[in-house]
């Protein structure tokens, strides 16, 4: 559904795919603005529901659930990018969904991001993809070190992440991270973080 004319009334209902801490504060705000919210979220003690209205707890791959959520909302988001796209897809084609789920399909995997932003002719820090041992140890000689070995999904919060000073330590982050597909990213001067939040 195209979500270029998503307009909220007072009273209408925003469904959030997720439940946590990002999820609880944005159902907070929302209710400020005259808004409900219903969360959509797998984990039974989700710190959103206890501020929200109407809650469905079940499976992100539960198109029965998914129906029946997307019936009882205006629009959907969700509170982080570890929703599965294919659920933010689903969705799509029976509400607005926003950020569009090609959004979240490029933020939720680390070498597509990074790909992404380099192809944006952003700068980034030096990286390299490794799916195995002997391809950290070929990107490690391309980037050098210190370098951060990081998991390309589920990682957040510093989670999924293990640094490389030596190259004697690259054998441990691989384990360290699960021998997932990962990316390496060289490290670079360090100035500050800056966060940006934006709403319309």
């Amino acid at each position: 559904m195209s979500d270029s004319a998503t307009r909220l009334a007072p009273g209408a209902t925003i469904g959030i795919l997720g439940g946590g801490q990002l999820g609880r504060m944005l159902a907070l705000a929302a209710a400020r603005l005259g808004l409900k919210c219903h969360v959509f979220c797998p984990d039974p003690q989700a710190p959103a529901f206890d501020v929200v209205r109407r809650t469905t707890q079940a499976d992100y791959g539960d198109e029965n659930a998914l129906d029946r959520f997307a019936e009882a909302v205006d629009v959907i988001t969700y509170e982080f990018e570890n929703v599965p796209a294919e659920t933010a897809a689903f969705l799509a084609e029976r509400r607005p969904v926003l950020p569009n789920p090609s959004v979240l399909a490029t933020t939720q995997d680390r070498l597509t991001e990074k790909t992404f932003v380099a192809n944006l002719d952003v700068r980034t820090a030096p990286f390299a993809a490794v799916d195995s041992p002997a391809g950290l140890a070929a990107a490690l000689g391309r980037i050098g070190r210190p370098a951060v070995l990081k998991t390309r999904r589920f990682g957040y919060d510093g989670k999924g992440q293990a640094l490389i000073r030596e190259t004697t330590e690259a054998a441990q982050a691989w384990k360290a991270i699960g021998a997932h597909p990962a990316i390496v990213e060289a490290f670079v001067p360090f100035e500050r973080e800056i966060s940006v939040v934006a709403a319309r």
